[in-house]
């Protein structure tokens, strides 16, 4: 028996039940790249420069001394053991004992997760609808002046890096403008309404980041299909152009606005990081720039994984959603 032939059902259930067979491709891929990774989070960790021994112990330490601590620790043994036994551990759950605190990995990570998921759910919630809606005001009145005037103001967001925008914002409204609405800091312990008003700022700051990438991308997806015959055909038949985007462009232009929304929500957990270090907020990205400055490992390599498998996760939500928006593969012929 060939080779062809020995595949031959499995490519014979392919054809009849392709959505399926995508997803569980799409699912697969995602594991190894998840699998792939770990791998270089690991070894990427450990070729960062400096010594946590040598920092924590100082520069006058003794090379006994720092000896004693890297076998302590547990950094003496070899690379491949390290990390399998690292990579068992964390499907688990147990990311191990920061070497800094002394704490468990995973509590902290348990707390610092649920405030960096708190910001970036409510720039979601203010992004997401505020950018397709922009998109489709920016379709409507297409090449007029609302259209012009989204597009030079999105043009400028994009320019602006998260930090200065961050810092634009602390400058007018906590020194320059002073104001009790918008509190500088954020710490564990605050009520929710209280916590709502102190990430105002931060919140403006990753809507900003985000928010002209996913109006555009928005713009551009309804655009293409407005060239499309049967919208000419609705226009033509007296439709009204909102109604017709609403209707007919936007939801066959779903699956790249599905795309652009997904990634960018990845983005806003992702991208926390930078925002976090601005306004000192008590998140997963501050926790592991602190880490990296004293060479706390077990954090940094907590962090990484898990800020990247929720960035895969992501985009594989959305490569599945984009799958199921395509009529082709929901109704084979």
């Amino acid at each position: 028996m060939t080779l062809s032939e020995h595949f031959k059902p499995l490519l014979s259930l392919s054809q009849r039940f392709p959505l399926i067979f995508r997803i569980l491709h799409r699912l697969l891929l995602s594991f190894v790249l998840l699998w792939a990774v770990t791998v270089m989070i690991f070894v990427g960790v450990e070729a960062l420069p400096g010594d946590f021994a040598t920092t924590y112990l100082g520069q006058s330490a003794t090379p006994e001394a720092v000896a004693n601590i890297r076998v302590d620790l547990g950094i003496d043994r070899p690379l491949l053991t390290r990390y399998g036994e690292w990579l068992s551990n964390a499907l688990t759950g147990d990311f191990g004992t920061s070497w800094a605190s002394q704490q468990s990995v995973s509590e902290q990570i348990s707390r610092r997760l649920g405030n960096s998921l708190f910001l970036a759910l409510f720039a979601a919630i203010v992004a997401v609808p505020l950018s397709v809606g922009l998109g489709l005001i920016a379709v409507r009145y297409r090449n007029r002046i609302p259209d012009k005037l989204i597009n030079i103001l999105s043009l400028a967001a994009v320019s602006l890096p998260e930090f200065f925008v961050g810092y634009l914002m602390i400058m007018l409204f906590v020194v320059t403008f002073p104001t009790a609405a918008f509190p500088s800091t954020v710490y564990d312990g605050m009520g929710f309404l209280s916590r709502l008003e102190a990430i105002v700022l931060p919140v403006a700051t990753l809507v900003l980041v985000v928010l002209a990438h996913m109006m555009r991308m928005t713009r551009a997806a309804i655009m293409q299909v407005m060239s499309s015959a049967y919208m000419e055909t609705a226009e033509l038949k007296g439709m009204s152009g909102l109604r017709a985007i609403i209707h007919h462009a936007a939801p066959n232009a779903l699956a790249p606005i599905i795309n652009v929304v997904a990634l960018n929500l990845a983005y806003l957990i992702v991208g926390v990081v930078v925002v976090e270090v601005v306004f000192v907020y008590p998140g997963m990205g501050q926790y592991m720039i602190d880490a990296v400055t004293v060479r706390d490992l077990p954090v940094v390599q907590a962090c990484g994984l898990i800020f990247a498998a929720i960035y895969i996760a992501l985009n594989m939500v959305a490569d599945i959603l984009a799958i199921l928006a395509n009529p082709r593969l929901r109704h084979p012929r």
